[in-house]
């Protein structure tokens, strides 16, 4: 076995994807000037934000994400053990390295602002958590409020009258800044209480496996089961559009084969108008939910794509009609949920020691709501929105003939993009041809080329050499990188008798055929009673759960969203398993354990 994986510098360039460097910002490039620093951390590839290559633009959320996640960890509420996440591009691929704090000294020196800083936040955590909420229902708005309008041929004549002194152009130029602002303010907001929620949840974390030196990580984390969350919506959403289907006598409409079918059948219905009704009261907000991760513009959303929700409502209705429940099974939850916090409690020794348990879990009840609603509000619905908008501004600059399709756009860096639309501005103003129509198309066109080629490339788990014990909780319980799975990378993978190991993410044991899917775009093909095995799930697969026997992925620890949401819906599941989508294939007979995180391939 290997003992340690490459290096970035040893890693090649992929054929076909030579300067594949100058789609991505200096600063996130490893490089000789910093090479001492990058060949001695450890690196791994992020497959549960970004399994797969970033467009240029879309960097821009990848990059905001991990600048506010630290500045919040290290000048905001200084917690003690962690500063923030260090990251990486190679071949268009994310590489993250998490940075702790290592000298006891200061860790004990920081705890005092940590305590003052985050102890605030907790003492007034609900109302702070109320004001956050309007603070990104505004800043919503004004994402949706951002329109990118074709520049003039003239200025209207009350730009003249009324004063402004400001015309189209400028408009352009200023809502481009005014995105990229909102977009950094998001990320801003998003790890406001995220970083906390973890903190507290770390704690309660580190005050069981103290108390309880056996306990399994899986115990720890359903005590925290069984809480409602925005999460959980978009399902609840779909399941009442296909119950009210149902009653109104609609749900034939929902066996026509495309969404214009369904909805030109629905509306011929007499009962039509009281569904339709119901359509556009769930649909905003709730079906701004992507289909991946949400970091990607090539992620199909429900608004957008309603072939997805609409297959999930018909699949409710077919649950429906066999007269099955759609409920989640939230009392069976929240029953072993007491259960083990009743039986834990009993081992403690003291009253002293039972009150802390119960103040740290309560915390972590307290804040766990945010630890999955801010997916929804940043990832999804807002994601959704600067994309769209994003994608009208490509559309705009496709009728000057910069682009030939509007997300030509996303192949180009944040901070070029305000060079082409002063390009287009200048020429307008001037009354001549902009460069952009020469420019662009060719170098779109090679970006393209490039983005492909990283497509067929395979980045390693890892980078660097590992460090002997991998502790840092964040890594551990939301990434799934554990000594133990490192160890199994530098392996080269399964053990090739049949099994692969994981996290015991949600409890429970089945058999079943597999079903290996890499993207929503095979939700489609499964059956019932299968057992879904994909790189990793994302919250808009919720409705497939009460379908599948249960889940296997490549990637995630047990807090990850795929261990949260499948523990909330019953369902086991083995997480991090790294190589379930290159070891299984469709058809064959697994065996899931979700109590041990062992899968035995049974054929």
């Amino acid at each position: 076995m290997a003992d340690r994986f490459p290096t970035p510098f040893e890693i090649e360039t992929p054929p076909g994807a030579e300067g594949w460097q100058e789609l991505y910002p200096y600063s996130v490039l490893f490089s000789e000037d910093r090479r001492e620093y990058e060949e001695s951390q450890f690196w791994f590839q992020d497959g549960v934000h970004l399994p797969t290559v970033i467009p240029p633009w879309d960097a821009t959320f990848y990059e905001y994400a991990f600048a506010g996640l630290g500045q919040n960890n290290t000048r905001h509420y200084v917690i003690p053990p962690a500063r923030g996440v260090d990251f990486r591009t190679l071949n268009g691929y994310a590489f993250l390295s998490p940075v702790g704090v290592d000298d006891p000294a200061e860790i004990e020196a920081r705890v005092p602002h940590f305590m003052e800083r985050a102890g605030y936040y907790y003492e007034h955590w609900n109302e702070l958590y109320d004001q956050w909420m309007v603070k990104i229902r505004e800043l919503i708005g004004e994402m949706e409020a951002l329109h990118f309008e074709p520049l003039p041929e003239l200025e209207p004549l009350e730009v003249i009258t009324s004063g402004k002194g400001l015309g189209s152009g400028y408009r352009l130029i200023e809502n481009y800044h005014r995105l990229l602002d909102h977009a950094l303010k998001l990320w801003n907001y998003h790890f406001e209480f995220l970083n906390l929620g973890y903190a507290a949840y770390l704690d309660y974390f580190g005050f069981c496996k103290q108390a309880f030196p056996n306990i399994p990580d899986q115990a720890i984390a359903k005590m925290v089961a069984g809480i409602e969350v925005d999460l959980f919506r978009p399902d609840q959403e779909v399941k009442k559009l296909a119950s009210l289907a149902v009653e109104l006598g609609l749900d034939d409409a929902f066996a026509e084969s495309s969404p214009d079918a369904v909805l030109a059948a629905v509306n011929a219905h007499p009962q039509g108008a009281r569904w339709m009704e119901q359509f556009e009261t769930s649909k905003d907000p709730w079906f701004n939910f992507s289909g991946g991760s949400g970091f990607y513009s090539s992620d199909k959303i429900w608004n957008e794509n309603l072939e997805l929700p609409f297959e999930f409502i018909a699949g409710y209705i077919g649950k429906i009609r066999r007269g099955e429940s759609l409920e989640r099974p939230v009392e069976r939850v929240t029953a072993e949920r007491d259960r083990l916090v009743s039986e834990y409690s009993d081992l403690l020794a003291s009253d002293e020691d039972r009150q802390a348990f119960e103040a740290k879990l309560g915390l972590a009840r307290t804040v766990f709501p945010y630890v999955e609603n801010h997916n929804f509000y940043i990832e999804h619905w807002s994601h959704a929105i600067l994309f769209r908008k994003m994608r009208d501004l490509g559309g705009m600059l496709v009728k000057e003939g910069f682009f030939t399709e509007a997300d030509d756009i996303f192949c180009l860096k944040r901070d070029e993009v305000p060079e082409a639309l002063f390009d287009l501005y200048s020429a307008w103003a001037v009354g001549t041809t902009p460069r952009g129509s020469h420019y662009w198309p060719p170098e779109i066109a090679r970006r393209k080329r490039i983005l492909e080629a990283l497509r067929q490339w395979s980045p390693p788990q890892a980078l660097g050499k590992p460090p002997e014990v991998i502790t840092e909780p964040f890594t551990v319980m939301l990434w799934g990188i554990t000594t133990e799975s490192v160890n199994s990378w530098l392996a080269a993978g399964a053990d090739g008798g049949g099994g692969l190991s994981g996290f015991a993410a949600s409890p429970g044991f089945a058999e079943g055929p597999a079903r290996v899917i890499q993207s929503a775009d095979g939700i489609g093909e499964i059956e019932p009673g299968e057992i879904l095995v994909a790189p990793l799930t994302a919250p808009s697969w919720a409705p497939v759960f009460g379908k599948i026997a249960a889940t296997v992925t490549d990637v995630g620890g047990i807090m990850s969203h795929a261990a949260i949401v499948c523990r909330e819906y019953g369902l086991p599941a083995v997480t991090g398993t790294a190589f379930a989508t290159r070891t299984i294939k469709t058809g064959q007979r697994l065996r899931v354990d979700g109590n041990s995180g062992e899968v035995t391939i049974l054929d």
